[in-house]
């Protein structure tokens, strides 16, 4: 260890974007692959993702229709309006600072990998492993919960819209699961057979969520048969936390601070996902730069678009209560009903589910391509490395990643808050596997600077990263609290239990046996990434091994002399 400290850093040498269109696309392909060599791996994954498409898919992923429409109704209970819209505000302004983070770290470490790859490659040797195995089955866990709180929030939209034509249609738990199943298979499916089709549905995925979206949020305010004011917006609060009637919310048992607190889950959940630019690095062209662009870039402009639609949203209302309390048991849908009808509705809410479908086809490509990774490291079994030959597809993390959100969606036919419970757990899982990375290069900021890639925050490195993990930490304690009071076995925020099975599981895990084989990426490359060298040049990390311990060899030879020198007058006198 104290030899690694009196290297200086090494700037690795990679191309700013401004230069790096000078080699053409197949110079920009061997950089690429070059810079995953250093890493220790080849080439398995097609490289033919540009920026735009890296960012395309963090905001299909993003997807603020989706947290928006899934999550309305918790929030119009758990505060209203005025935590909604305020909460939007603050949140945005906090996790635009754990992606500017992020993204620093991502153009250092491009690999499919994310955050487990990032916790490895910038701890010290001792602590790596055991750092790069929790944050790995932490962000596995937000993985899985984003893919089960996207697509069973979608079949809860179907089976609400079901209702709209068929009254006597009754959306029970069993067939809202089948409906689940069924799109878990969907998404399956073209993420197994069509993944040269990705880059175009994700093309089509960027213009539904930004301009059929916008153009929904326009018919609506300009169709509304009254617009809220301002106050309404911004100043209604609500607190609708009470489960039973004749109960006391939170609101009167604790707070209202507690009320707001809860409700800020909405907006938060909403903006998770955007490490899938990451898990997509090694299939994007000139990855140190145009990943770490795409996840900054999708939370700013999510952050943004995502205010303008909820605005839209609010505004539109006609009637808090009737809306709150919907026959439909959907108040995105009662807010397009009031406007536009039932059939116009209908439209309407098809374009907010083919969103929200996409949204959960890419949620399950970004969860297979970070499992694929995992299993390659042998954080998982290594029968899941392995992509097809002739899809160019990671398949079994694919239907492994299916069969996860699954089971965890299966407490659903037996909790009536399942549903918020598994986005807090996306957003909690997710987020302490963006944070550990971030914390880790933030104490031990020697190592960082010796592997920063082009996109490099120079100063205000450790302040950004010091804010982005105090508010994870902030946001990991609130979001495990009881949403329902009286809390009973129907209304416990389950939480808890989850992330903390993952917490004990993984430390427990690595205590009895996998501290004995897992090692995380090889150690010599991480060696290699700390002292800032390039692993694939023949015997450089050799080389620079020999380098230090020689230097520390003439720094105790000189320490020597030193004090023969202190003791030599002593002896004469």
């Amino acid at each position: 260890m104290g030899t690694h400290d009196s290297i200086s850093s090494v700037q690795h040498d990679l191309e700013q974007p401004s230069h790096a269109g000078g080699h053409g696309s197949n110079g920009i392909d061997e950089l690429d692959e070059s810079r995953l060599a250093q890493f220790g791996y080849k080439q398995e994954l097609n490289r033919d993702w540009g920026l735009a498409h890296n960012f395309g898919v963090s905001f299909s992923i993003i997807s603020v229709i989706t947290g928006l429409t899934t999550l309305f109704s918790y929030g119009l209970a758990t505060g209203g309006p005025a935590v909604m819209s305020i909460s939007w505000i603050v949140i945005s302004f906090f996790t635009l600072l754990v992606a500017i983070a992020m993204a620093e770290i991502v153009s250092a470490i491009p690999t499919s990998g994310g955050p487990y790859f990032w916790s490895a490659m910038l701890a010290p040797p001792r602590w790596s492993p055991f750092l790069a195995w929790l944050t790995g089955w932490f962000n596995l866990l937000g993985q899985v919960a984003v893919t089960t709180g996207i697509t069973f929030g979608l079949a809860g939209l179907v089976s609400t819209a079901i209702t709209v034509k068929n009254p006597d249609y009754e959306p029970t738990a069993a067939k809202t699961i089948g409906i689940y199943a069924a799109l878990l298979v969907s998404h399956g499916v073209v993420n197994t057979f069509g993944v040269k089709g990705l880059r175009f549905l994700n093309n089509v995925s960027i213009v539904l969520h930004s301009a059929g979206i916008t153009a929904l949020c326009i018919a609506v305010l300009a169709k509304a048969p009254k617009l809220q004011s301002a106050k309404f917006v911004f100043g209604t609060y609500h607190d609708g936390t009470a489960a039973e009637e004749g109960t006391e919310g939170w609101g009167q048992r604790a707070s209202p601070a507690y009320v707001v607190l809860c409700g800020a889950l909405l907006s938060q959940y909403t903006l998770t996902g955007f490490d899938a630019s990451a898990h997509l690095s090694e299939e994007t062209k000139n990855a140190s730069w145009s990943a770490p662009i795409g996840v900054v870039s999708s939370v700013g402009f999510s952050s943004l678009f995502g205010f303008f639609v909820l605005m839209a949203l609010l505004f539109s209302i006609q009637d808090f209560e009737s809306t709150l309390n919907s026959k439909y048991g959907q108040p995105v849908l009662q807010i397009l009903v009031d406007v536009a009808g039932e059939d116009g509705a209908l439209v309407l809410f098809s374009l907010i589910m083919l969103c929200v479908w996409h949204c959960g086809l890419f949620s399950m490509t970004s969860n297979s391509r970070m499992m694929f990774s995992f299993a390659r490291d042998r954080g998982i079994p290594s029968f899941f490395h392995q992509v097809d030959d002739r899809f160019k597809s990671p398949i079994r993390t694919v239907w492994l990643a299916a069969t996860l959100s699954f089971i965890l969606a299966l407490p659903s036919l037996g909790s009536d808050v399942a549903f918020a419970a598994a986005t807090s757990i996306a957003t909690i899982g997710l987020y302490l596997s963006y944070g550990l990375p971030i914390m880790i290069g933030f104490f031990w900021h020697k190592n960082f600077t010796a592997m920063k890639g082009p996109f490099n925050l120079g100063a205000l490195s450790r302040v950004i990263a010091g804010a982005a993990c105090l508010w994870i930490c902030f946001i990991t304690v609130v979001f495990c609290l009881p949403t329902a009071n009286p809390v009973t076995s129907q209304t416990l925020n389950y939480t808890v239990v989850a992330v903390g099975i993952i917490a004990v599981g993984s430390i427990g895990s690595w205590v009895v046996w996998a501290r004995r084989w897992f090692t995380g990426p090889a150690a010599e490359v991480a060696e290699a990434m700390r002292l800032g060298i390039d692993i694939t040049e023949p015997g450089a990390l050799e080389k620079k091994e020999k380098e230090a311990l020689e230097g520390a060899r003439m720094e105790g030879e000189r320490e020597a002399r030193e004090r023969e020198e202190k003791q030599a007058p002593a002896v004469s006198e």
